[in-house]
């Protein structure tokens, strides 16, 4: 099968191609292949190997393959890996990444004379397929290739991307598709999203590989009680960084990756090369990190998900995930970035944030030892995202809606798509809908000789400036003051409107000083010798699998699990079970107390943040109508307590599935929660223009505006395409509900209530989320190291129990989130 020609480069390199590797290339003529290949295992030059073949044995003119990965830093690397092996195969071919970093001579080119493989996003290919020469641009295309398939699948882009590969199909009919991964929970269901005729796609799984060596990091002290950033880890991390050659520390959030990472430089007594990386640092800064890494310029490397994927640091020999993973899928992938070799383990260690993440780390290695990936299959294709698609159609020039519709179906997620949604859809992006078709500006579309098109060509630039699915809070960039001034990357608005000139923020791992706001930029100085604030950096906050959540409890349930946990966890789930009881896979643990004259409730639903989030405001609008006076309520992953001035006897009765839906129904359409949602939806439907040529709208501005719509909507035209959307988004995103529900299923009514005599192990850390504050100085830090110390000697963990009295008292009847 493999050509002489590539005989010999494997063999001059001491390679042997993997089996498969060589069996993707044997089925390079098949219409959809997934291959399912551990990291390390040569999964890119498998997606490319039958491109390369193909492209030696004679000139293709145009473009041949084209890639898309859901990172512009990994089409980058994958562009620079890929480049060699051309070269050295003798292949006169171009090679060339189109995302938003690229230039815009380089884009305008490319559309003249594509490449012969162009690695780019779903994005810039969403752009691409929006120009009426696109049938040029992709007329020699024969393959695409879609790297770590599985994160674009969990998401709105790979709903977005399939869309555009449906067009690609119905350009090029013979098109063939390759999708690659290392983490797939569920291959079937990955390969009907790549290809969803029965059949279509097959699934290569490759060997995969030695277990990882993976461990928990064993430090001086314990971990705190509460708290999400490992600082206290910082010099044991240090130690390990020292010992390996390269070292990658992931974090969950950008604002923690930028406190661990100063806690790190203070343990660097040796000013050895650390570098931070993460999405809201400028381009130039993350380029900058890039390059380092691949000369081997750099010791280690604190990142958040921006390196997650596929990117291959070849020196990497150590993986420390500070905080838990959250998701198995995750930590997987992270580890996977050290020894990136096929037949070598990857080493990594896990720190955790506080103590109850110390169960949840073991957990995780648990699954990952076991192989049991964790996923939530998402349903069907959100319509937002085809409004957005039938627009940019349109911009490539008139269309039959029969014939698009029967396109949009060959998607996987829209394979179910009805007829009745699509036409809502084309209608939407005609008029603006009922309410809203009065006025001019979202009279989109017009049918002309029954097909439809673009009512004004001059809308299109406005269409193509707003692609794309991610949406995030309204950033300003941060500049070094002075003429042509270093950019360092950008904050949210809201956090930039809380600045006075003097306030200092971390970015980019170092303390700066915010002198003023010049034409949208945030200006600063290095300011190093003072305490920062925590700058706020939009991002995705994350919530403990289903999968992962339920193993924690089976572990929390069985004590003969507990051998591999470190003494101090053990001895305070002994104490838990002695106290009051330990939670159950089958049924929900109810706790409640009284603390500083007000009565506590504990519900460990282990359904996730944001899940519980929404469960405190629906239970307390249960309680308020019940008459038992609720004060506030704070929730983390795995609980939810309330406190209020009466004690609650039948929390069962709070629980009821048809009351807390019709009270998710009341609540959500007056609240908040919604209006972000109808302004997320808006935007990516093309209702909202975020980017106008000449100026850019600002975040406040853009609410203004989808606050006004959602009223008017709401008021004259509650089914209105984009309500119904709001609805089912905010009912399965931001408030999570599906978790609850899974939750309530789960226990089947079965409620152990447990009358405890005083605050409980488990509920105590709870106690502390109260009282989280953003820590400006050593005095607040020691303050609630001594606030924890109080609350642990009541819940029984040291000898000496003293009540922390009226104090904590005022604090807590003062934070309430009614």
């Amino acid at each position: 099968m493999l050509p002489e020609r590539f005989a010999e480069w494997f063999a001059a390199r001491g390679w042997s191609p993997h089996p498969h590797q060589l069996a993707l290339l044997d089925r390079a003529a098949a219409p959809a292949t997934l291959l399912v290949a551990p990291t390390g295992g040569g999964k890119t030059l498998a997606g490319f190997l039958p491109t390369l073949v193909e492209l030696a044995s004679g000139a293709h003119r145009g473009m041949h393959t084209l890639y898309v990965s859901p990172l512009k830093a990994l089409a980058a690397d994958i562009r620079r890996n890929l480049q060699a092996p051309a070269d050295e195969l003798g292949l006169d071919i171009r090679i060339e990444d189109r995302t938003g970093d690229t230039r815009a001579a380089a884009r305008a080119r490319q559309r003249v004379d594509p490449p012969q493989i162009l690695l780019t996003t779903p994005e810039s290919l969403a752009l691409l397929l929006s120009y009426e020469d696109a049938p040029r641009i992709f007329a020699g295309l024969r393959r695409v290739v879609v790297d770590e398939i599985h994160a674009l699948a969990e998401g709105k882009r790979g709903d977005q991307l399939m869309l555009g590969l449906s067009r690609l199909q119905a350009l090029r009919p013979g098109l063939r598709r390759v999708g690659l991964s290392a983490t797939v929970e569920n291959p079937p269901r990955l390969a009907e999203f790549l290809a969803p005729a029965r059949g279509a796609c097959g699934i290569i799984h490759a060997d995969p590989g030695p277990d990882p060596n993976i461990a928990l990091l064993e430090t001086p002290e314990p971990p705190p009680w509460a708290g999400a950033g490992g600082r206290y880890a910082a010099a044991a991390v240090m130690d390990r960084i020292r010992a390996a050659r390269t070292t990658l520390v992931f974090i969950n959030t950008r604002a923690q990756a930028e406190l661990f990472f100063q806690a790190l430089w203070a343990e660097n007594h040796e000013a050895l090369p650390i570098a931070i990386h993460h999405g809201s640092l400028a381009r130039e800064a993350r380029e900058k990190v890039e390059r380092a890494m691949v000369a081997g310029d750099l010791k280690a490397i604190v990142c958040t998900g921006s390196l997650d994927l596929g990117i291959d640091w070849g020196d990497v020999d150590l993986v420390i995930q500070i905080g838990a993973p959250k998701n198995v899928k995750r930590l997987v992938q992270r580890i996977g970035r050290a020894n990136h070799r096929y037949d070598e383990p990857s080493r990594a260690l896990l720190v955790p944030a506080n103590r109850f993440e110390v169960i949840e780390c073991r957990a995780a290695l648990e699954a990952v030892y076991a192989r049991d990936l964790d996923g939530d299959g998402r349903g069907d294709g959100p319509l937002d995202v085809l409004c957005q698609h039938i627009l940019l159609t349109a911009c490539a020039g008139p269309f039959d809606a029969d014939t698009l519709y029967h396109e949009v179906r060959g998607a996987g997620p829209y394979r179910d798509l009805g007829r009745a949604d699509f036409d809502d859809c084309v209608a939407f992006c005609a008029t603006g809908g009922y309410a809203l078709r009065a006025y001019d500006r979202w009279q989109r579309l017009k049918r002309t000789d029954g097909r439809w098109h673009l009512r004004d060509p001059r809308t299109a630039r406005n269409l193509r400036m707003n692609i794309g699915t991610i949406v995030e809070t309204e950033t300003l960039a941060v500049r070094m003051r002075g003429r042509g001034g270093a950019p360092l990357g950008e904050v949210e608005e809201a956090f930039a409107a809380t600045l006075t000139p003097g306030d200092t923020f971390l970015i980019g791992g170092q303390t700066v000083r915010y002198e003023r706001l010049r034409e949208m930029v945030v200006e600063v100085t290095r300011k190093p010798d003072r305490q920062p604030m925590i700058a706020v950096f939009s991002g995705v906050k994350m919530a403990t699998s289903v999968e992962l959540a339920h193993r924690v409890v089976s572990m929390l349930s069985d004590p003969a699990r507990w051998h591999d946990l470190p003494a101090h966890t053990a001895e305070w789930l002994q104490l838990q079970a002695r106290i009051s009881a330990l939670p159950r896979p089958d049924r929900l643990l109810a706790e409640t107390f009284e603390r500083a004259g007000l009565d506590h409730l504990c519900l460990y639903t282990f359904a996730g943040r944001n899940a519980n989030q929404t469960l405190g405001l629906l239970v307390t609008r249960r309680m308020e109508d019940a008459g038992l006076d609720p004060v506030g309520f704070v929730s983390t992953d795995y609980a939810l307590l309330i406190w209020g001035l009466r004690r609650v006897t039948d929390p069962a009765a709070l629980l009821r599935p048809e009351n807390l839906r019709a009270g998710l129904d009341t609540w959500l359409s007056e609240n908040a929660v919604m209006k972000r949602t109808f302004r997320t939806a808006a935007v990516i439907a093309g209702l909202i223009e975020r980017n106008i040529p000449g100026r850019r709208k600002t975040g406040r501005q853009a609410t203004f505006s989808s606050d006004i719509l959602y009223d008017t909507l709401r008021k004259y035209d509650p089914d209105h395409l984009l309500m119904r959307i709001t609805r089912a988004e905010a009912a399965r995103g931001l408030v999570d509900y599906g978790r609850i529900e899974e939750m309530l299923r789960r226990i089947e009514g079965r409620v152990d209530l447990v009358a405890a005599p005083h605050v409980t192990p488990l509920a105590a850390p709870l106690l502390l989320e109260m009282g989280k504050v953003p820590i400006k100085g050593a005095a607040q830090q020691t303050a609630l190291e001594t606030e924890a110390g109080q609350l642990m000697q009541e819940a029984g963990l040291t000898p000496e129990a003293k009540p922390a009295g009226d104090q904590f008292s005022r604090h807590v009847t003062s934070r309430h989130h009614s």
